[in-house]
């Protein structure tokens, strides 16, 4: 008798687990959408500041306002002096023997140009809906207080890249706190105020700073999600190496009546030279170029899964066929791409000559991988020209050397920045795939590799912590262009993924 009352009652109490979690879980979004309204405020209110790092003043204002909003969630927030401007450090600790994760944002934008805007000021947010022509047109703040479709944009400059998951993990962290929910984990949160100008401050303070950026892992909140706005995790991105390569022809310009047939143009040597890099299906032709590189099934597989529209990919780049480095958009970002980004003559100025260039400029960047290294990319490229029967300098040729060699290269190039990728299988990786998906019920996208290059890799490497990049604004938000937005819709779906990685209990 005493076993049926006892598990009588203990089944009782299991229910009342059950629904009361998943009552929680259902609750965070309608307490997200009673919050909204007010939420939104604070953004239009972050997007006001300008926030163009060249503007020191400007700046300060933004670091005033966070660190208002983070210490009134009882973080503490302190101002890391770099070379140039500070970065700001919010913390909280619960419990010292506890894990550790280090969050990345910038507080800082791109410059504007308003006269591409379609508003009077970038700095001036504006809520805007779309037409039945597909135009946005703008909204009276006002309707935030009725029913809010998730379709709306708040268009601004820092709208979405990167004041939009301020924002978010700002507002989760609120409804813990006055859930009373506590933390599982430490918190550590960079405010980098100078990412879209390469980070410079805070890259110079690495080694000062050690101690104080250690953590367990990293998470990245910038860039866009999967264009379906699904959850996404990236689990790295590519790096970048440049090279510029210059071929001679004449000491001088040359009248093309004159020396035509007689003075060699240094553009066709270019075109030939460029040419041997790569065959005619887009796949560089350099000795070992993609070496390393193996893709076995089970990344195969973790590819096959993102969920692109390849017709739809060359439609919007208004492209027949792609190159054929990869069968798929995911599996191109792989390997290493070599790009030719400008070509220039000695002639700048306005109109056409007919004359015969006496230089030709070509200027490369090379996208890498994880498995290859800028420095090693470089020296396959100077080793394929020099193949090519060039001889190869660092500097301008002296006149005895132009007559000495019919074919020179000047070659110049910056090893740049590494690729990093952390192990989709890793600890950290599993977690996050688990809390968005028991968050939303499905799987998040998962990209292995994205193709830009985050300009803070270098303090990825540097600390030695698995970093990983959660990005949450809408693909299509115009990020560093003219008309910058963020889709309201993702800013309650961004809030939702941060309470759900603020919840994780971290395993090792």
């Amino acid at each position: 008798m005493y076993m049926k009352v006892f598990s009588k009652h203990m089944l009782g109490c299991f229910f009342f687990f059950v629904v009361h979690a998943i009552a929680a879980q259902t609750n965070w979004d309608r307490k997200i959408e009673t919050a909204l309204p007010e939420i939104l405020k604070k953004h239009r209110e972050l997007v006001s500041i300008p926030n163009v790092s060249s503007n020191t003043a400007d700046m300060m204002k933004n670091v005033a306002w966070i660190t208002d909003a983070f210490t009134n969630i009882d973080f503490k927030v302190s101002l890391l002096e770099t070379t140039t401007l500070p970065v700001v450090l919010a913390e909280k600790t619960v419990n010292p023997k506890a894990k550790t994760i280090l969050f990345y944002l910038h507080l800082d934008g791109q410059a504007v140009n308003p006269h591409k805007w379609n508003q009077e000021n970038p700095f001036q947010p504006v809520l805007k809906a779309q037409d039945a022509k597909g135009s946005w047109q703008p909204l009276d703040w006002s309707k935030i207080e009725g029913t809010i479709d998730p379709e709306w944009r708040v268009f601004g400059r820092a709208a979405a890249d990167d004041k939009a998951p301020i924002i978010m993990l700002l507002a989760a962290l609120e409804f813990m706190k006055h859930a009373s929910q506590e933390l599982s984990y430490n918190v550590k949160i960079i405010f980098d105020l100078q990412e879209e100008t390469r980070s410079e401050g805070f890259l110079s303070t690495l080694e000062t700073y050690k101690n104080n950026y250690a953590a367990d892992y990293m998470i990245i909140m910038d860039g866009p999600a999967h264009p379906s706005n699904v959850p996404t995790l990236t689990f790295g991105c590519r790096g970048v190496a440049t090279c510029n390569i210059t071929l001679y022809g004449a000491k001088l310009p040359q009248h093309s009546g004159h020396y035509g047939n007689y003075a060699p143009n240094p553009v066709f040597a270019m075109s030939h030279l460029l040419a041997s890099m790569k065959d005619t299906s887009g796949k560089v032709s350099i000795a070992n170029f993609y070496e390393g590189i193996p893709l076995d099934t089970v990344t195969q597989n973790l590819l096959a899964r993102v969920p692109d529209n390849e017709e739809a990919i060359k439609k919007s780049l208004g492209i027949a066929q792609s190159d054929a480095v990869g069968a798929t958009y995911q599996e191109s970002l792989q390997y290493p791409s070599l790009n030719v980004r400008h070509i220039e003559t000695s002639w700048k100025g306005p109109g056409l000559k007919t004359i015969i260039p006496e230089v030709v400029t070509a200027y490369l960047d090379i996208r890498l991988v994880k498995e290859t290294d800028g420095a090693a990319q470089l020296e396959k490229i100077k080793k394929h020209i020099a193949s090519q029967g060039y001889f190869i300098l660092d500097r301008t040729p002296t006149d005895a050397e132009r007559l000495l060699h019919e074919k020179i290269a000047t070659v110049t190039s910056n090893p740049g920045i590494n690729a990093f990728r952390t192990e989709v299988h890793s600890p950290i990786g599993i977690q996050l795939r688990k809390a968005l998906t028991d968050a939303f019920g499905t799987s998040p996208v998962i990209i292995r590799t994205m193709g830009g290059t985050v300009p803070i890799t270098p303090a990825i490497q540097v600390l030695d912590i698995p970093a990983i990049i959660v990005p949450m604004v809408n693909m299509d938000n115009n990020q560093h262009n003219p008309n910058e937005n963020i889709r309201i819709g993702n800013i309650s779906q961004g809030i939702k993924m941060c309470l759900a990685i603020l919840a994780m209990k971290l395993e090792d």
